[in-house]
C-alpha cells in the first residue's frame, strides 16, 4: 500500500493505547491479552487523511522544516487515491496547513502530536517529509 498516511503512522494516532500495569502481578491462568488489530481506513477516509497531511506538509514548508519535492510528492500520491468529497477533502488540507493533524474525528496539534511521541515539530516534519519522498519514486509520475 502506498505510504500516503505516512503521518498517522508516524505519529502513531492510529496506535492502540497503551494501558500501564500496576506493580501487582497477573494471575498465571490469566489469558493473555490481544491488542486489537488496526481498522483498515475507507476510500474516504484514506482520502481526507492524505489531503490533511499535504496541509501539514505546506505548513512544514512554510516553517521551514521541509521543501516543494515532499508537498509535490503528496500531491502525485492523492492524485492516485480514488477522487473523495473535494470540500471535505479541502477541509482536511486547509486543517493540515494550519498545524492539525486530522484524523477522522481525532485532532490535535502537530506540536502536540510530536509531543506525545517525545519529538518536535521540525523532527516530525522532517520525518514525514522523507517518507513521502521515500514513497514518491515507487509510483508512476502524475
Amino acid at each position: 500500500m502506498i505510504r500516503h498516511i505516512a503521518l498517522a503512522v508516524g505519529l502513531g494516532l492510529t496506535a492502540p493505547v497503551a494501558v500501564m500495569a500496576q506493580d501487582t502481578a497477573a494471575p498465571a491462568e490469566a489469558p493473555a491479552a490481544e491488542a486489537p488489530a488496526p481498522q483498515p481506513m475507507d476510500a474516504a477516509a484514506t482520502y481526507e487523511a492524505a489531503r490533511n497531511q499535504l496541509g501539514i506538509l505546506k505548513y512544514c514548508q512554510e516553517q521551514g522544516f521541509s521543501g516543494q519535492e515532499a508537498v509535490d510528492a503528496q500531491a502525485n500520491l492523492i492524485s492516485m487515491l480514488p477522487e473523495g468529497d473535494q470540500e471535505t477533502g479541502k477541509t482536511a488540507e486547509d486543517k493540515g496547513a494550519a498545524g492539525t493533524v486530522a484524523i477522522g474525528d481525532a485532532e490535535m496539534s502537530l506540536s502536540d502530536a510530536a509531543e506525545s511521541q517525545s519529538s518536535n515539530v521540525e523532527e516530525t516534519c522532517k520525518q514525514i517529509e522523507a517518507a513521502v519522498n521515500q514513497a514518491a519514486p515507487a509510483t508512476p509520475a502524475g
